[in-house]
């Protein structure tokens, strides 16, 4: 069966060694699932695929005798065309592991169909929280951040700090979904209020009408419950309704760094969002911003791209611990057994859940004058530490969590 959205590459197959023989045909192969060309093109896309091979490089899977191969494909952020390859890549082309997956309903989808499989999901790029809640699966292991993260980090801060009446400005899909129910948790539950919300086409362009029911609403914040193109096109438009000029504040609820740079410091100035990784926040995240830079014509790394990076480095470490990556339940069984490290995210550890447990930080954006270098856009102003940032296990009704 060919797929005319299916790219591959072989760049990073690396050198085999005897460890080869205790894999499934000799080779770990690992499978970049994202939108490489659509609204969530900058969040991972082409960068997502280097950030993979970068970490098997790093790993030194060569010197360790064990042959990697990297290949990638295109969802085009549809759920039917991500479950295409996916069981394309498992069936026929022996894919081991399926890393990022952007668009939360796509990351479902793939989610099951690793399962049924047998094999392994590492989701970088996907949002919803329900990974590690209803639909947790002993396959899957989610990385980077989650709907329950970002309502918690964002939603409390904004409340605490006066935001009390929230209007949703929200994209029409499961990620839109899950973060407009989480973060309405936690604004109620900190003494705010919900007046209303409105869901908008994914992906959309035209966003007055929303924009304007949300003005009417005499909301205090208005929270843009989507991300990518649908957030940046959302806040530039609500630049030109006047909605901050007239008290209301804009709340981005899920914004990379990428954001940033297409609306420019100017328009997004001020703005607070939570995030799991910033590429100016030591000098391990500043070198592989200069080489990721270097390598994608001149972008920086969204934190997608660093959980990427980190997770294919914590399931090569469980598949050379195993000596195999046959079996998919077993390799993730040992991913959470081993505790994870790695230069971008340092230490952490994956609950039964499937969470990968690490801080995650509220950051402000700059003013213009803040900024002293290219892509200086963010001021971290809090630490959340993991057993804060994330959803207490006993409360996401994974069937894997034992009950107490």
């Amino acid at each position: 069966m060919q797929f005319k959205h299916l790219f591959v590459t072989t760049a990073a197959v690396l050198a085999a060694g005897a460890a080869n023989a205790q894999m499934s045909d000799g080779v770990i192969k690992i499978g970049v699932m994202n939108d490489q060309s659509g609204l969530y093109a900058d969040v991972s896309g082409p960068g997502g695929t280097w950030a993979a091979k970068k970490a098997v490089e790093d790993y030194g899977a060569a010197a360790k005798g064990l042959k990697v191969e990297v290949v990638f494909a295109d969802h085009q952020n549809k759920p039917d065309i991500g479950s295409n390859i996916a069981r394309q890549w498992y069936d026929v082309d022996k894919v081991d592991v399926i890393v990022d997956v952007p668009t939360s309903s796509v990351a479902l989808a793939i989610n099951q169909i690793t399962k049924e499989k047998n094999k392994v999901f590492l989701g970088s790029g996907p949002a919803t929280a329900d990974l590690t809640g209803p639909a947790c699966s002993p396959n899957t292991i989610h990385w980077t951040y989650d709907t329950w993260a970002l309502a918690n980090g964002t939603g409390k801060a904004i409340v605490d700090t006066g935001g009390k009446s929230w209007f949703f400005l929200t994209a029409d899909y499961a990620f839109g979904h899950a973060l407009e129910r989480d973060t309405k948790a936690v604004v109620e539950k900190n003494g705010g209020k919900v007046v209303g919300a409105v869901r908008h086409p994914f992906p959309g362009t035209d966003f007055s009408s929303f924009l304007l029911q949300a003005q009417a609403s005499k909301a205090q914040i208005v929270a843009l419950a989507n991300a990518g193109g649908d957030t940046i096109n959302s806040i530039k438009q609500a630049s030109e309704f006047g909605i901050v000029e007239g008290g209301q504040k804009l709340a981005g609820m899920l914004m990379f760094d990428t954001d940033i740079h297409a609306l420019g410091l100017k328009t997004a100035q001020g703005l607070n969002f939570t995030t799991a990784w910033y590429w100016d926040m030591n000098d391990n995240n500043r070198a592989f911003a200069k080489d990721f830079s270097a390598a994608n014509g001149g972008k920086y790394p969204t934190m997608v791209h660093a959980g990427i990076y980190s997770s294919v480095i914590h399931y090569l470490k469980a598949v050379e611990a195993l000596k195999s990556d046959a079996d998919g339940a077993k390799v993730v069984a040992k991913m959470k057994e081993m505790p994870s490290e790695d230069k971008l995210f340092g230490k952490g550890s994956v609950r039964e859940d499937g969470r990968h447990m690490h801080d995650m930080y509220l950051v402000e954006v700059k003013k213009p004058s803040e900024s002293k270098k290219p892509w200086d856009y963010l001021t971290v102003k809090k630490t959340i530490p993991a057993n804060e940032a994330f959803r207490p296990l006993n409360e996401g009704n994974c069937p894997l969590v034992k009950k107490s």
